[in-house]
């Protein structure tokens, strides 16, 4: 059986830039994404089981009450988007580990069904200032959207202990050698 690894970190420690790098530069730890499913429509060109599992709201509370998501999350009333059991067991099946980007609820959900197979990492920032500074460096967000994620991100470090670890991204060079210790050595056992 594969293994899975659990990254969550408030937006703007640099969460995704590590996990894209560690996939790209190590393709020999075999990590790999699960198709998420959701509950809206699709959008464009996406494409059901490529982009995401597409359901009705009703199928996909079904699904819910039948037990089949790894973990979901309601993102606003009647919006659902969450892991399946059976994708994380497909992965397994193509000789795949699976890591997972998602917020702390979802992280503890994830470990608590699988136990040991699993490794929790929480990236932090070095600081809510910096937080900040790096939020308002992109110039991608308005003002009060930079407070909102701030706020959610001073939430999200309350949990950060309940992680198997947690890295702080100061340097990004130095968290990235960091994430791929940690991975590379929990993946081969040592």
């Amino acid at each position: 059986m594969g293994k899975l690894v659990i990254i969550s970190a408030p937006s703007g420690t640099g969460k995704s830039t590590l996990i894209n790098r560690l996939r790209a530069e190590h393709p020999d730890l075999r990590l790999r994404f699960s198709v998420s499913a959701t509950s809206r429509p699709p959008r464009g060109e996406e494409r059901d089981g490529v982009e995401y599992y597409f359901f009705s709201q009703a199928d996909f509370e079904a699904k819910i009450k039948q037990g089949e998501f790894l973990e979901y999350e309601e993102v606003y009333s009647g919006r659902y988007y969450g892991t399946l059991r059976s994708e994380v067991e497909r992965c397994f099946q193509a000789g795949d580990n699976v890591i997972f980007d998602v917020d702390y609820v979802g992280a503890q959900n994830i470990k608590r069904a699988y136990g040991s197979s699993a490794l929790s990492i929480f990236i932090k920032p070095p600081s809510i200032e910096e937080l900040r500074r790096r939020l308002t460096g992109r110039s991608t967000d308005s003002p009060e959207v930079i407070e909102e994620r701030v706020a959610k991100a001073a939430e999200e470090l309350l949990h950060a202990d309940r992680f198997d670890r947690v890295l702080i991204n100061d340097d990004l060079e130095t968290c990235y050698q960091d994430l791929y210790q940690l991975v590379s050595s929990f993946l081969s056992g040592s």
